[in-house]
């Protein structure tokens, strides 16, 4: 006959067992004692905090932004209103950052980026505006070099509101346009068209607003020089208080 088991037997600990048991809690209680003796990694929304609380005030577009230094010929330009949108956005002067001001009601686009020159001031008291030609459209928010190629002569309710035209400096299929005049003409009816129907909606509100013919690049360029100008004396005036 078979013997039963003896299930009692069964799991009893020999002489090698309890050794290898007393080398695995040995182990056991380094790997532990590592454990509390090494410094604890700050959890991630610590670290986040962290370096959100080393800076005082997040960048400006506008002030802090180099203009570039090849301006006022070369400049860098933070866009505001991508190629092909309807929808105008503009920089919250206050906080920095692009918010919507308001959808166009007609069915014009804007036919290439649109934004402003950081440190540039304007007598409406913006920076000044640019229309920039290039093939893609790019998103609001970003910087891309500019050459200012002409210059579009404004009047909003009284004040200048002129407009550079530029063709951005890294797009090969426009880098090489030094002056509006070689554009070709419907490019130019184009852009010209563009911004009558965007002043539409200011005349129907009984604002006074006229657009007159391009002026060439030197044009485009002294204009920049001066609201560069403008916005240092600003600056100075500012540090004097």
């Amino acid at each position: 006959m078979k013997r039963a088991a003896n299930w009692d037997r069964i799991g009893e600990i020999g002489p090698a067992d309890r050794k290898m048991s007393d080398e695995m809690k040995t182990q056991e209680n380094e790997i532990v004692e590592a454990k509390r003796q090494a410094p604890r990694a700050p959890r991630l929304n610590e670290r986040i905090l962290s370096s959100l609380s080393k800076r005082t005030v997040a960048a400006h577009p506008w002030h802090d932004l180099e203009i570039g230094p090849g301006a006022p010929r070369v400049f860098n330009v933070v866009v505001e209103i991508t190629k092909g949108s309807k929808v105008k956005y503009e920089l919250d002067k206050k906080t920095g950052l692009i918010k919507v001001d308001r959808i166009l009601y007609s069915s014009v686009v804007y036919p290439h980026n649109y934004g402003f020159i950081p440190r540039t001031l304007c007598e409406d008291n913006d920076p000044l505006d640019v229309l920039v030609l290039m093939q893609e459209p790019v998103l609001p928010g970003c910087f891309l070099r500019a050459r200012a190629i002409g210059l579009m002569p404004m009047i909003d309710q009284g004040e200048k509101d002129d407009k550079i035209i530029a063709v951005c400096a890294d797009d090969p299929e426009y880098m090489h346009y030094t002056d509006i005049r070689e554009l070709a003409p419907h490019r130019l009816s184009e852009i010209r068209r563009f911004f009558e129907d965007c002043i539409l909606y200011k005349k129907n509100e009984n604002k006074e607003v006229a657009v007159n013919d391009f002026l060439p690049s030197n044009s485009a360029v002294e204009a920049i020089q001066y609201s560069m100008d403008l916005y240092a004396e600003y600056i100075l005036h500012t540090l004097r208080r």
